[in-house]
Formats: structure tokens, C-alpha cells, sequence
């Protein structure tokens, strides 16, 4: 059975394209004025599920077997640093790379609210008010920066499982939602049939939308949409966004150095969509793939599981640091790699580790911060911090730097009260700036 025909600024027709939901991202405060790709943008890696710290950027080489894993360690171009011998790629850039090994992830659990909120009070509850109301820092990206060109969201997620991997905008408002990729391209699209210069001009457009307002919602609600509307309405029309998502359109070449695997097709489109003027994009290869409790589970253990996987995250921060640098944007995009949380410091009987929450280790690259360091380190054994604590609000203070948004803003709750969108003492990461 085929859709029926869908007259353009029809309830239908705008349900379909989502434009309520698109538009709010758009608000962006600067010009569109060709120079919008070099504007401060972020990409953000979500290794679903905890990817074990032991066996990627913090080995224990010194460490008995059941601790040291089944991998060993290799040195990296810059002195001193070594990570996990299944990252090569990653060792030969390390002077562009910085690993901070010191992440306080206690508040952290099997979800992306407090670590991609970059807030310790950002919580899985389990009770109906998970995250306690605390935006994502892509939400807050979108609230207080914007796109860096109006045709664009400014915070799009590219994740297969949305609610695992996503976190979104709490209490903040639906309109800094993060916009869900895989279904951006078709919603930017126009009905079948339907063309800009069918429809004479946008004016001729926006009124069928006004019209529209008027006809569906009295209450109140088709007013305040006014200007998201038109924004969306811009987006569409200009064509941006529907062009950032053909990656076809990049040689192969470029598609296999970043992997024709989901990660590394969606690290392409995340570059893909900084250059053309989103603000914040989040990358999740697959729901939950860093898990490796054992081989008696889904994701495997550490080397049934983790060992496949490795090769694609080393490939694809190279390919992308690499892209970014040759295309005069790795100073103006900040790269992170991230995770739930660190696994536990002894090998299992299922050959896996289990969840670690006392540490993790995470990756940066670019956004015009000094590189080549190991920030922070762990005990001999990779059970705790041993210096340098980061805590999650450090995290979404640098962050937030980077994009040139104050500090010491301030969001207000649907109850007028206002949050501060860095908690718990949170600054810069001092070796970062």
C-alpha cells in the first residue's frame, strides 16, 4: 500500500517532515556567510557499553597477567606514552592525540546521561526521572551557540539505538533536542514531485505554513513555532543539510580510510556535516558493543569481543584527524572519544572484564589545544586515580570553551529556576589550554 499524495504545508505533509523539531536547532546567532566551516564545532565518539582503559590507552605492561590482559603495549611517536599494541595508527599520531587517563567516572552507569552531560549530577535512576533534568552538552551547544550556519541543526546524533547512547536536552527544552541523522536526510527532503521552483518562492511557502498554523492549532502552540518553522523552512530549501548526508559524493579513497564500517561511515558523515555548519555531532557505532563482560555474553570478552573492534576506532581517529587536518579544520573542531565507564582491573573467568566506575580513559584531539600528552594516571593497576582527578564538569568545561560559550551561563527550568551549565566546580582541564 502506497501513501496518498501529500499537498505541501498540510498537517501531513509537516508532520512528516518534522519541521517542529528541526527548526529550534537552527537558531543560530551568526551569519551565513561562507565562512561558517571554521567556526568552533565538536565531534563526540560514544564507545557504547565501557570500553576497558587497561586494554586501549592506559596498559599495565608491569602488571601480572590477569590485570595486564592478553595485549601488550606499544610506544607511540610521542616519548614516554605507550597505549594498547592493537592501536598503531593511534601510536603514530599520539603527537596530535592527547589521552587523559585520570576520568572520574563514579556517577557514571551503563548510560550516556553523566558523561555526555559532562555532570556529575547527571544520574541513571531508574525511576522515571533519569538524568535529573541536566542537558547533554550538545544540547547546551545548541541552546547557547548554536548552528554555525542556519541551514544546518546544531546538534545531530548519529546512533542507532537512540535512548541507549543519546542523551538529549532534560529540562532544557524540546527545541535543543539533538536531531536523530539517520532520519535527517529524508525529512529534509520535499514530497515526491514537489520542487522549489514548483513552488514559485519560499514566501509562496511560508504562507501555505501559515495558513496551516492557523487551521491546525488555536491553542497557542502553531504561533510560538512561527520562527522554528521558517528556520526549518530555510534548512529544506537550502539544500545543506540533504548535501552534507551523500557520502557518496567522497572518493573511495576517503570512504576506506575512515572504514566502510558504521563507525567509520558515520565519523565521515559527522566530518561531512562540521564542514557544512553543525555545531555539535555525536558518533555511536552500535548500542552497547564495548561490553565485554565474557564470552558467555553478547559483546564477547576481551579478545573475542574488544579485539575486532579495536582496529576500527584506531582507523578512524586517524582517518579523521588526518581529513580534518588536510581540510584547514582540526584547530576549529575538537574531537572527543568517550565512554561510560572503565572496565575492572582483573580478567574474569569468561575471559572479559566487568564495569569499573573508579576510572576511565578518554581521547582528544584537535580543537587548537596543545597535544601530545597523557593527562593524569592511574595506579599500577589500573584500579584507581592516582593523580590528576578529571571529573565529568571538567570535561564539559573545556568543551564549552572550545565553542566560546560562557561559563558562568545559566539555564532556567521549566519552574523558572536557574541551573548553571557547569556544575560541581567544573573548569577548563588546565593542560588543555
Amino acid at each position: 500500500m502506497h501513501d496518498s499524495p501529500i499537498r505541501v504545508g498540510s498537517r501531513r505533509w509537516f508532520l512528516r517532515t518534522n519541521l517542529a523539531a528541526l527548526g529550534g536547532l537552527s537558531s543560530s546567532r551568526l551569519p551565513a556567510n561562507g565562512t561558517m566551516s571554521k567556526a568552533p564545532a565538536v565531534i563526540l565518539f560514544w564507545l557504547s557499553g565501557g570500553l576497558s582503559h587497561i586494554d586501549s590507552w592506559d596498559p599495565k605492561p608491569e602488571a601480572p597477567e590477569e590485570i595486564r590482559g592478553p595485549f601488550g603495549s606499544i610506544a607511540t611517536r610521542v616519548p614516554g606514552i605507550r597505549i594498547c599494541d592493537q592501536l598503531p595508527m593511534q601510536a603514530s599520531i599520539m603527537d596530535r592525540l592527547n589521552l587523559i587517563r585520570s576520568v572520574d567516572c563514579r556517577a557514571s552507569n551503563h548510560t550516556p546521561i553523566t558523561l555526555q552531560a559532562g555532570n556529575p549530577l547527571a544520574r541513571r535512576t531508574d525511576d522515571g526521572k533519569d538524568g535529573g533534568g541536566y542537558p547533554s552538552m550538545g544540547s547546551i551547544a545548541a541552546r547557547f551557540r548554536g548552528a554555525n550556519d542556519p541551514a544546518l541543526p546544531a546538534f545531530v546524533g548519529l546512533a542507532e539505538s537512540w535512548k541507549a547512547d543519546v542523551w538529549g536536552a532534560g529540562r532544557l527544552g524540546t527545541a535543543y533536542e539533538p536531531i536523530q541523522g539517520k532520519d535527517l536526510a529524508g525529512k529534509m527532503n520535499l514530497p515526491a514531485g514537489v520542487t522549489v521552483p514548483h513552488l514559485r518562492n519560499r514566501d509562496e511557502l511560508r504562507r501555505r505554513f501559515d495558513t496551516f498554523h492557523r487551521e491546525v492549532d488555536r491553542s497557542g502552540t502553531a504561533s510560538a513555532m512561527d520562527e522554528h518553522t521558517h528556520r526549518a523552512l530555510d534548512m529544506i530549501v537550502s539544500g545543506k543539510a540533504q548535501k552534507a548526508f551523500r557520502i557518496e559524493e567522497e572518493s573511495d579513497r576517503v570512504r576506506d580510510s575512515y572504514g566502510r564500517d558504521s563507525i567509520g561511515e558515520k565519523a565521515l558523515l559527522a566530518r561531512r556535516l562540521v564542514e557544512a555548519g553543525t555545531t555539535f555531532t555525536l558518533v555511536s557505532g552500535a548500542w552497547g558493543y564495548f561490553d565485554h563482560h565474557g564470552d558467555d555474553v553478547r559483546w564477547g570478552g576481551i579478545v573475542k569481543g574488544l579485539k575486532p573492534l579495536l582496529p576500527r576506532i584506531d582507523r578512524v581517529i586517524y582517518a579523521l584527524v588526518n581529513d580534518l587536518s588536510a581540510r584547514g579544520l582540526l584547530d576549529s573542531t575538537l574531537v572527543l572519544m568517550m565512554t561510560e565507564f572503565g572496565r575492572g582491573p582483573v580478567i574474569n573467568k569468561n575471559a572479559g572484564r566487568d564495569h569499573w566506575t573508579n576510572c576511565m580513559s578518554i581521547l582528544t584531539a584537535g580543537g587548537g589545544l596543545p597535544s601530545g600528552q597523557s593527562i593524569g594516571s592511574t595506579d599500577s593497576k589500573g584500579y584507581d586515580i592516582k593523580d590528576r582527578r578529571v571529573s565529568p564538569s571538567d570535561i564539559a568545561a573545556t568543551v564549552f570553551r572550545h565553542l566560546g560559550i560562557d561559563l558562568a551561563a545559566q539555564w532556567e527550568d521549566p519552574q523558572g529556576r536557574p541551573i548553571p551549565i557547569v556544575t560541581e566546580n567544573g573548569r577548563p582541564i588546565p593542560e588543555l589550554s
